[in-house]
């Protein structure tokens, strides 16, 4: 199986997770899939008191630079743990 496809696999698979991650986890998870399938973040941050939308963009911003298929890695390492708690 290809990285894509290992990845396609873990996007379903993290759907499927016996136990809901933790909101750190869910962040990095988010952080990671937007940074494999979109590349660095564009556009302003989020304003005002939208905490979860600054939180979200602050995170994938922390990727900047991070090539696709690095993100595309961890993505998979990451879901992998996961089902393994």
């Amino acid at each position: 199986m290809d990285l894509n496809e290992q990845f396609e696999k873990a996007v379903a698979d993290v759907q499927q997770l016996s136990a809901r991650p933790s909101n750190d986890n869910l962040l990095k998870l988010y952080a990671l899939y937007k940074q494999a399938t979109e590349g660095d973040v564009t556009g302003e941050a989020p304003g005002g008191f939208d905490f979860k939308a600054i939180a979200k963009y602050s995170a994938w911003k922390a990727l900047k630079g991070k090539t696709s298929d690095n993100a595309k890695s961890e993505y998979i390492k990451m879901v992998e743990t996961l089902q393994n708690k």
